[in-house]
């Protein structure tokens, strides 16, 4: 893990360092030079992206005021965010939530408050721990407060990334409802893009025997169809909501009809 606990980065989170990482077996490239080459670009562009988002969005939550320089930072997030051990929670995933935060930014109280705690809400992530959230709120106080981010705007990040564990904004909630309809966009997708997406989550719980996993999983799917809605912004009601349900519901199916005997 990148160390950028000097003046210049982001701290440590020495909590989960001190903890035993966590064993995931990485599949063999079987691409071709070529092709490894043009994704390796690919994927360079879109950190270098992220890197300006994330400049852009901590200079405008500083309000002019001075700080470190943002880069180490975004470096010391990208970092965790491309993690060995993340299939779905990954740096496509921060894309994607930022990328649906902007959708919709016209709802939200404070929007650069919403972007920071998208950067940082699953900034410490191991499938094997329950206490993820809450770390990564942990860092989120600590980091931005070296950043330079006024005290206010530490304090809201950090409960917006303390909210993702229930995704239950309180009504009235705008910030809270934004950041929690974007982390669960991706409920929406087509079929495709769900199947992928329910695919790399299962890979991210490659530890866990299929009869458990099943069971686990459905628990999940289950609370989330009983929940009175699962979008709380106006666009996402009107855009989500029933594409989100349907796909949900097929999952489970799915995975009560594979279950043996």
């Amino acid at each position: 893990m990148t160390d950028h606990s000097h003046r210049t980065g982001a701290p440590r989170d020495t909590e989960a360092d001190t903890d035993a990482e966590v064993e995931v077996e990485v599949e063999p490239d079987a691409e071709v030079d070529t092709v490894a080459g043009s994704h390796a670009d690919t994927d360079a562009e879109a950190d270098a992206g992220l890197r300006g988002r994330w400049h852009d969005t901590l200079l405008a939550a500083r309000a002019g005021a001075e700080g470190p320089d943002p880069l180490p930072y975004a470096e010391n997030l990208l970092a965790r965010w491309a993690e060995p051990q993340r299939r779905y929670h990954s740096t496509a995933h921060l894309r994607a939530v930022l990328d649906h935060v902007d959708t919709l930014a016209a709802h939200a109280d404070d929007v650069q408050a919403v972007r920071l705690a998208a950067w940082f809400h699953d900034a410490v992530y191991r499938p094997d721990r329950s206490e993820n959230e809450e770390r990564s709120a942990a860092l989120a106080e600590r980091a931005l407060t070296e950043a330079g981010a006024p005290d206010a705007v530490v304090a809201e990040v950090a409960r917006l990334v303390r909210l993702t564990v229930t995704h239950a904004p309180a009504e009235g909630d705008r910030n809270g409802e934004v950041l929690c309809d974007a982390d669960l966009a991706v409920l929406a997708g087509g079929p495709q893009e769900y199947a992928a997406y329910a695919a790399r989550v299962r890979e991210e719980y490659g530890f866990v025997p299929d009869d458990a996993f099943r069971e686990g999983r459905a628990a999940v799917l289950r609370q989330l169809l009983d929940l009175p809605r699962l979008f709380r912004t106006p666009y996402g009601a009107a855009e989500w909501e029933e594409r989100a349900r349907h796909n949900l519901a097929t999952e489970l199916e799915l995975l009560t009809s594979s279950a043996p005997g």
